[in-house]
């Protein structure tokens, strides 16, 4: 936070009235609304209504901004989930499925979150159209799914992608090829919200426009912003008025979030009668997930704790693998009826999240986000699952690329499922240096994606390439000091080995 916004921060909870403590607030919410207006004024008139949404949806969240002190949660009110509010996969499982499977399947709309950019694997455009697996890129395995699902239970199961005013244009550009697909596929955009200095707590947009010098001046507000703009794009009520009862929302580059007909079933037709509004599936943690949101109960309810909510004298607690075992995988199943009802009260409490970036420029500045796992609270009978590891297989990095490109997996009508080959079910430990963390500079690297069916752990640092039909069995590390090259010959078989400098060959 700046020294300014530290130094009001301070002001306001050492003053001994809260009246001194009003008044800056108050002047601040004053100076931003100013902003605002001047920004708005420069909207062209077809763009006028849905900026103010969005401006207008800004000012809440600066206002709530404002209001909040310290970490969001009470550490001492944090509380183990009570054994029924989180169910085991397989019991959910074990009661099978009825025969009118299709009928409870033509209630449901699968939602993926579709705002992100490649940036982070050095891809320009859309996250969504990167290739990962035989050509194909995440938007084409997550129509071959729904396709497969509609054409092997004659059904109706839409798909809406919530895209950001970064990945709009070009998503609607690829959606033409889909056009004979048997998917409907819909769009919503999210908010675009100013993003704000640092210093003076002011939006750095001076107008609406966001290409050329302006693209930094904005941001789309985190994933927390589903509710209001999937209900404020009308979308919602034509899914309602198609009779669709349940959204299935996942990132987009989570290949392991596939339509699960049995939690779906759990919902429409619950054991005791009583509907979940809201449904979230957690997995087990391991040691690369410590930092993952988790599932507490906390004045009665479930909530979401996320690690930036933690008090920092709590968070190594909250990383510990034994007291908080499972984290949010943010597949989560969410009823229609329920999302607009809590719209239209304004009831849908989720926590801030401040989230500071340096600009290219050097200018420090902050985001308000929101996360839409953080709603549970607000919704009734919500209820966690605790499903197996192979619902969670997020795409974020290179390392997690080669996973789904190798052997490891086999891809079936859009999913990718372990191949049988593998003696145990757990996903290797990838580490990429940064020669491979581009997309381009990573292909160029493999020649063949290597054999990966008995790796345990695989290390990469420094300028390596792998030769065609390499396998990796066991711990491998490579690492290519500065200024060496160390090429993989083809058809090598790295067993437990350590391999660097000049390419010799260690046993590990």
């Amino acid at each position: 936070m700046s020294s300014f916004a530290q130094d009001l921060r301070k002001a306001m909870s050492q003053a001994g009235t809260s009246q001194f403590q009003e008044v800056i607030r108050q002047e601040l919410e004053y100076s931003m609304k100013v902003e605002l207006d001047k920004i708005l004024a420069t909207a062209p008139s077809n763009e006028l209504a849905h900026t103010k949404k969005d401006l207008e949806g800004f000012k809440k969240l600066f206002h709530r901004f404002l209001q909040e002190k310290g970490p969001s949660v009470d550490w001492e009110k944090i509380q183990r989930p009570p054994e029924d509010s989180i169910q085991p996969y397989e019991k959910i499982k074990a009661r099978g499925l009825p025969d009118n499977i299709a009928s409870v399947l033509n209630k449901l709309v699968v939602v993926k979150l579709n705002g992100g950019l490649g940036t982070s694997m050095g891809c320009k455009g859309p996250k969504s159209l990167i290739g990962v697996r035989n050509e194909n890129t995440f938007l084409d395995l997550t129509v071959q799914q729904i396709e497969h699902l509609n054409k092997s239970y004659n059904t109706d199961v839409p798909l809406v992608l919530m895209n950001s005013f970064n990945t709009d244009e070009d998503t609607k550009k690829i959606l033409q090829k889909y056009s004979l697909s048997r998917v409907k596929i819909y769009t919503f955009n999210q908010s675009r919200y100013p993003r704000i200095n640092k210093e003076t707590l002011l939006p750095i947009a001076k107008d609406v426009s966001y290409s050329g010098e302006n693209t930094e001046c904005w941001y789309p507000p985190g994933h927390g912003d589903i509710y209001a703009s999937f209900y404020n794009s009308g979308l919602l009520d034509n899914l309602i008025a198609e009779g669709k009862e349940y959204i299935f929302v996942s990132n987009i580059d989570n290949l392991g979030a596939t339509v699960d007909l049995y939690i779906l079933n759990h919902l429409m037709n619950p054991p005791n009668g009583k509907r979940c509004e809201f449904v979230m599936e957690v997995t087990n943690k391991t040691r690369a997930d410590v930092k993952g949101g988790t599932l507490t109960q906390y004045e009665n309810k479930l909530r979401l704790v996320e690690i930036a909510q933690v008090p920092k004298a709590h968070v190594d607690e909250f990383k510990s693998v034994s007291k908080f075992k499972i984290f949010n995988t943010n597949n989560l199943w969410i009823a229609l009826s329920a999302i607009k009802r809590l719209q239209e009260k304004n009831a849908i409490d989720m926590e801030i999240i401040v989230n500071p970036k340096t600009l290219d420029g050097g200018l420090n500045i902050i985001q308000l986000e929101t996360a839409v796992g953080a709603a549970i609270k607000s919704f009734e009978n919500s209820l966690g699952i605790n499903v197996p590891r192979s619902r969670f297989l997020p795409v974020k990095t290179t390392s997690d690329l080669l996973l789904v490109m190798s052997n490891l997996y086999s891809l079936n009508a859009g999913s990718l499922t372990m191949s049988e080959k593998r003696e145990f079910p757990t996903v290797p430990l990838v580490k990429l240096g940064s020669s491979f963390t581009k997309v381009q500079d990573y292909l160029r690297r493999f020649e063949s994606i290597p054999d990966l069916l008995e790796l345990d752990h695989l290390t990469v640092s420094g300028d390596v390439t792998f030769g065609k039909n390499v396998s990796l069995k066991g711990t491998v590390i490579i690492i290519a000091n500065h200024g060496d090259r160390i090429d993989i010959p083809a058809g090598a078989l790295l067993e437990n080995k350590i391999v660097s400098g000049n390419l010799r060959i260690l046993d590990h």
